[in-house]
């Protein structure tokens, strides 16, 4: 797979509180390939973020994609991922480590923000691992 974009959004209920994130995979057509979501336990809504970019690029390290654009509607983590913000909480500064490393190996990699209407179903594949978890006995 050469090129995938990659739609990441993570939440949580309560901040902290039980999170979540959702990634939707597509062509650089438009066309969803794959929908991805899971349950990060009781974090922040940046933790969660962050775990939904970090399973973003796993997805495309996986399958060996040259070009990524990712778009989040986390100002924070985009900006932090451009080297705008530094990162200073020391619970999203691993992520962040793990992000930018594994963002180094994809070829041309570019993440930017998106308003929340470009990334809903993004948002509700994490709400949906939210409701899901839930519903765990």
């Amino acid at each position: 797979m050469a090129s995938l974009v990659l739609r990441v959004d993570g939440g949580s209920r309560g901040n902290p509180g039980p999170a979540a994130y959702g990634v939707v995979v597509e062509s650089p057509q438009g066309e969803i390939l794959e929908r991805l979501h899971g349950n990060v336990g009781i974090q922040t809504n940046n933790f969660a973020e962050y775990q939904g970019l970090l399973a973003a690029l796993r997805y495309a390290l996986d399958r060996q994609a040259r070009q990524v654009r990712v778009y989040a509607d986390s100002q924070l983590l985009v900006r932090q991922m451009q080297g705008r913000y530094a990162v200073k909480s020391e619970n999203l500064r691993p992520l962040y480590e793990e992000a930018r490393r594994l963002a180094r190996q994809i070829p041309d990699f570019a993440i930017e923000h998106v308003y929340r209407t470009a990334n809903r179903e993004a948002d509700r594949l994490a709400n949906l691992a939210l409701d899901e978890a839930r519903k765990l006995p």
